[in-house]
């Protein structure tokens, strides 16, 4: 019963409080909740209201809060002009328009405060809405430096700075996240976590944000090649979160050593002249001291490198690296290398004197060498390749074998590793003349050069009939004369004469000279005559054409009976008398027409 009661008050409440709003009227305003802008733009503030009963004596004001106080910034009546208050923090940046929205330009991060639209209509009363307005700026990059101090030690009981964040100017506040090998670290700020981070906040005069966080961790063994990196993350309009990296960094950790490697760190097989490095190094930082000893004897290093320059086969045998880390004496940190210089001994010939025989002769040579691995030994003069075991064999010997000969031994699974030998061989004998080449002018009496070319040891001696001025030269194996003079008649009709003789014999050859012009007419008159016979055969292969497409055309015709004689005229034609023994029956007969038959004529009674 009683909650009956209740009810029905309250309901009578309800129409009560409605009844005395109409008759004392009402004013709605409505507002955009949250506005967004970037800093240095330009924000709108819309503001919009009702009033039941209408008055024509409405003021819209625009307030601000400050320090839990309204503070007015701009108003205009319904009827009247926009105005802006002096001495606030808008004046001369905001302005309120007919439609009463409030503009702010140059907008600052100050200006994020809560904006009051407040409408007062005489009898009808008062209203207002609230419009917070947000301003966003993105931060600079961060930069991400690290600590000027010393080398961190791993296994150490208290943490050590890793590097210090910092990011620049941004609206709203923007935080920063660290990153370990590309994996976010937890935010943790208890100095008592092996890993943490220290952050401070400043805000500068223009009301941006400085961001600083440095991070501190007890690095161990593993983190020797971490890779560290920050990220700022920030808001923007539309509730966007974006993010910007910082560089990255490494740190310089020390740790102790516990294995050694030592290596050689030439790539192909060692040979006698090489120079050869080999590396010693420890799993750990900083690398320890080094001895080297090659055989049980010590040598001299460079830190963990040990140099041989230009190495011998004597330098082979078996190197040892020995380091001390005095952070972990137990460890046994040693390495050996086995070295092997690969060598081969020069070459030797039999017979090494230069060989002198007479042309036709034989020669033999034969060279020898040793190596430390498997080797190759062949016989060369100049690219060509004469032979490849070490023998060399020259069966009538001729002027063009003359020269020099090398003998090249190689170790092929050693690149680079040869060793060589030459001997030269020399030709006896009487000259011989090479086939000369034709002499060639352009009119009698000009001037020609012709060239005789001959074979012969002792080196011939030339003679020229008729003479001029000549010059020798020598090419490979052979002696080159020259000579230049007019092209006479007695030239042009008998040619030039090359002599040459040493003291084994002599040999001699004519050089004719021809007029340039007639060889171009003969030339000519080949080109001619050929013309003239390609000719014949074109105008043979045309009459051929022209025949079988005149026999096609007849045949055609006649298939067709379209040919000028009639039946008629084919059966007179058979019974005419003809002087011939033999004539062609032609009948319309189809088989004797396809078969073309040939038919003799019946002799006289």
């Amino acid at each position: 019963m009683d909650g009956i009661t209740f009810g029905r008050a309250s309901l009578w409440c309800t129409l009560l409080l409605w009844v005395i709003q109409v008759c004392s009227g009402l004013v709605s305003v409505q507002v955009t909740p949250k506005v967004e802008v970037l800093k240095g733009e330009t924000a709108k503030l819309p503001c919009t209201y009702t009033v039941t009963p209408s008055s024509s004596n409405t003021v819209v004001e625009w307030f601000i809060e400050e320090q839990g106080t309204r503070r007015r910034v701009a108003f205009r009546s319904q009827s009247g002009e926009g105005k802006s208050d002096d001495g606030t923090p808008l004046t001369g940046r905001v302005k309120i328009g007919e439609d009463f929205t409030l503009t702010i330009s140059s907008v600052e991060p100050s200006d994020e405060l809560n904006f009051y639209c407040q409408v007062t209509a005489g009898s009808a009363g008062a209203g207002d809405d609230t419009t917070m307005l947000k301003v966003f700026f993105a931060p600079e990059k961060p930069e991400l430096t690290k600590p000027s101090s010393q080398a961190i030690t791993a296994g150490q009981t208290t943490s050590s700075e890793i590097g210090t964040c910092v990011t620049k100017n941004g609206h709203p506040q923007p935080r920063i996240i660290w990153f370990k090998d590309d994996q976010p670290l937890p935010e943790v700020k208890d100095r008592k976590e092996k890993t943490y981070m220290i952050p401070s906040v400043v805000k500068e005069a223009s009301g941006l944000y400085t961001i600083k966080s440095t991070l501190y961790m007890q690095p161990t063994k593993a983190d020797k090649d971490a890779v560290f990196k920050c990220t700022v993350e920030y808001s923007m309009p539309g509730d966007h979160i974006k993010q910007n990296k910082s560089n990255a960094i490494t740190i310089n950790l020390n740790y102790p050593s516990e294995k050694a490697t030592f290596s050689l760190l030439n790539k192909d097989p060692v040979k006698e002249g090489d120079a050869v490095n080999m590396k010693c190094e420890t799993d750990g930082n900083p690398q320890p001291e080094f001895d080297f000893l090659k055989d049980g004897e010590t040598v001299v290093g460079q830190g963990g490198l040990l140099m041989l320059k230009s190495v011998k086969r004597t330098d082979s045998g078996v190197y040892m690296c020995q380091a001390t880390d005095f952070d972990n004496l137990d460890a046994d940190l040693s390495g050996t290398i086995t070295l092997n210089v690969n060598y081969i001994d020069p070459v030797s010939v039999t017979p090494a004197q230069p060989q002198v025989v007479m042309l036709g002769d034989k020669v033999n040579w034969q060279c020898k060498t040793k190596a430390s691995a498997a080797h190759t030994l062949q016989w060369k003069k100049g690219s060509k390749v004469h032979s490849q075991d070490g023998m060399l064999t020259i069966d009538n010997v001729s002027y063009a074998e003359a020269g020099e000969y090398m003998c090249v031994g190689a170790v092929p699974s050693v690149p680079g590793l040869t060793a060589e030998a030459s001997v030269n061989l020399t030709v006896k004998g009487k000259p011989m003349i090479e086939p000369p080449t034709l002499g060639e002018v352009g009119k009698e009496g000009d001037m020609v050069s012709l060239k005789c070319s001959a074979y012969g040891f002792p080196a011939p001696q030339f003679t020229w009939k008729p003479s001029g001025k000549e010059s020798v030269s020598v090419e490979d194996n052979k002696v080159v004369s020259t000579v230049t003079l007019a092209a006479t008649a007695e030239v042009m009709k008998d040619g030039v004469t090359c002599m040459v003789s040493n003291e084994h014999g002599k040999d001699s050859k004519t050089i004719l000279v021809s007029l340039k012009r007639a060889i171009d007419n003969s030339a000519n008159r080949a080109d001619q005559q050929q013309g003239g016979s390609s000719g014949v055969v074109i105008a043979v292969v045309v009459c051929v054409l022209l025949l079988l497409l005149m026999v096609a055309l007849i045949y055609f015709l006649n298939k067709k009976n379209k040919l000028p004689c009639s039946k008629k005229d084919k059966k007179e034609m058979a019974n005419k008398e003809m002087n011939s023994d033999i004539v062609v029956e032609m009948k319309t007969d189809k088989a004797n027409e396809e078969a073309g038959l040939l038919n003799k004529r019946p002799s006289e009674q």
